[in-house]
């Protein structure tokens, strides 16, 4: 079992119920993550992700694109809710990532911690990105991504972000170490949790998507 399905078998086993404006869901709280190359590995080969559209999705968000027709255009579709416009979401902040890649390659230096920070307060948004932090440090000449996640969908949501980040850290001229996710609250709504036993019995299988 990789060190996702674990954290899903986490959640089913020690999680507790919430309700919120999403339907209900059993959830962990401040729980970690750390991912090497090797688990990134078992993971993208043990776990469908549609590399593809999240690779595609990720160029979007760095040109700043906030109109949902165009997500829809290379077939994301789960921007659809939130209405014609992505207003103060993931493309107004990742459109900053392109720049701070270049520092760090430019600079790579081991005492500097650069941060890419997502989301403010007290500003008008119809989908405030779950993901908040992402921090690139270098040490001994390898690379750590932290991320911190104020909320995670279990199912769909972190296995996407965990690829954003990987396909972010391939950008980066120096050997990846470790991706580490911060994780908030983490958890799987009532109508994916059937599916995520079947998934951790080795099934293949489709979560639905939860919008609110």
């Amino acid at each position: 079992m990789n060190k996702y399905h674990q954290m899903l078998n986490k959640i089913l086993v020690k999680g507790k119920v919430q309700q919120n404006k999403k339907g209900s869901n059993t959830f962990l709280l401040n729980q970690a993550l750390e991912l090497k190359p090797i688990d990134l590995l078992e993971l993208f080969e043990g776990h469908a992700v549609a590399k593809k559209k999240l690779k595609d999705e990720l160029q979007l968000f760095m040109a700043g694109e906030r109109s949902t027709e165009a997500y829809r255009e290379i077939g994301v579709s789960w921007w659809d809710y939130c209405g014609p416009i992505l207003v103060n979401s993931y493309p107004t902040y990742f459109e900053q990532l392109p720049k701070l890649i270049e520092k760090i390659n430019q600079e790579k230096r081991s005492s500097k911690n650069y941060v890419l920070f997502l989301g403010s307060n007290n500003t008008e948004s119809n989908q405030q990105p779950c993901l908040s932090l992402i921090q690139f440090q270098i040490t001994n000449s390898k690379l750590i991504i932290s991320a911190y996640q104020r909320s995670s969908d279990a199912n769909l949501g972190l296995p996407s972000d965990i690829y954003h980040l990987y396909l972010i850290s391939k950008k980066i001229d120096v050997q990846l170490k470790s991706i580490t996710l911060f994780l908030g609250n983490v958890h799987v709504y009532d109508n994916n949790i059937d599916s995520t036993k079947q998934l951790l019995s080795g099934e293949a299988v489709k979560f639905s998507l939860n919008v609110g």
